[in-house]
């Protein structure tokens, strides 16, 4: 047999989900942490937490957590974001479900009018 496991608690972080599994096994198993570095542009920069300096902050977040959910968790209106790379890399909308690895940078931009 497989060795499925259920969600059967979360605790929600500042930073971060720490999501416990009770396996099949009988033990339970916590999703670890990672380091991601963080940056926010222009108007975004409101959303980030408290302690970021110069547009960044240096994140503990869930393991494969997806550059998405990051925003999510940080409250960044998902239609006030346009330009998203991760490690200076453009990643377009439909893969910022991907999930992040360690150390990644993650950037972040709105759209910007100007002339």
């Amino acid at each position: 047999m497989g060795k499925a496991c259920v969600p059967v608690s979360f605790r929600i972080y500042v930073i971060g989900v720490e999501q416990h599994r009770i396996c099949r096994s009988g033990f339970s198993r916590i999703n670890q942490l990672m380091k991601v570095n963080f940056k926010l542009y222009a108007s975004l920069g409101q959303y980030l937490p408290a302690g970021a300096e110069d547009h960044q902050i240096a994140l503990d977040v869930a393991e494969g957590m997806s550059p998405a959910q990051l925003l999510e968790l940080q409250g960044v209106p998902r239609a006030e974001v346009h330009l998203v790379l991760v490690n200076g890399v453009f990643i377009p909308p439909s893969q910022r479900d991907n999930p992040l690895m360690e150390g990644d940078q993650l950037a972040v931009w709105p759209a910007v009018a100007g002339g």
